[in-house]
């Protein structure tokens, strides 16, 4: 009886798994909807005295979604004035909801990521993860891969969708 043969640890391929671009805080939401006056109007003086009775720590270590789900006009310094109260005690403040920051968040980490250590290599990017991702979190980390290396799919390594085949050149050509 022959031994069994892991054809895919033999094959080179390396696995990438999105999910390591998580942002490392978590990410809570502020929404200015609980600030607004018959959900519709901010009112400054009111906005500010509840900026400052309100307990920041709460933010402590976290990311800040600030956003409004009320279908109000917020003027730019409402927004301005989360990130003065927020400054040193959240780790970071950005407009969108919790989804839309978490995206962004990805999108930071697959920018500033050193991509160099696939170069010339067969690279799968995870299909199955636990938590849903972005397309643009897939399309990021393609466009960092495309240009180094020698072959990208999508999926599981049982079963992937070839992506990307670097040409090589024929020697009649070189």
């Amino acid at each position: 009886m022959e031994p069994i043969v892991n054809k895919v640890a033999k094959s080179g391929l390396v696995t990438i798994d999105l999910q390591q671009f998580e942002p490392q805080h978590e990410i809570a939401e502020f929404d200015l909807k609980e600030y607004l006056y018959m959900e519709m109007i901010l009112k400054e003086k009111d906005y500010r005295n509840a900026l400052e009775s309100f307990d920041w720590s709460v933010y402590s270590d976290k990311i800040i979604a600030a956003y409004c789900s009320a279908d109000a006009i917020i003027a730019q310094w409402a927004y301005m004035l989360i990130v003065t109260h927020a400054h040193g005690i959240a780790e970071s403040v950005y407009f969108g909801t919790p989804a839309q920051v978490r995206e962004r968040c990805m999108l930071d980490a697959i920018d500033k990521h050193d991509w160099t250590q696939y170069a010339d290599k067969k690279v799968l990017l995870k299909g199955c993860s636990d938590k849903e991702l972005s397309p643009s979190v897939y399309l990021s980390a393609t466009q960092k891969l495309i240009p180094i290396v020698d072959r990208l799919m999508y999926g599981e390594a049982c079963s992937f969708v070839p992506v990307y085949r670097k040409r090589k050149l024929s020697s009649a050509r070189k």
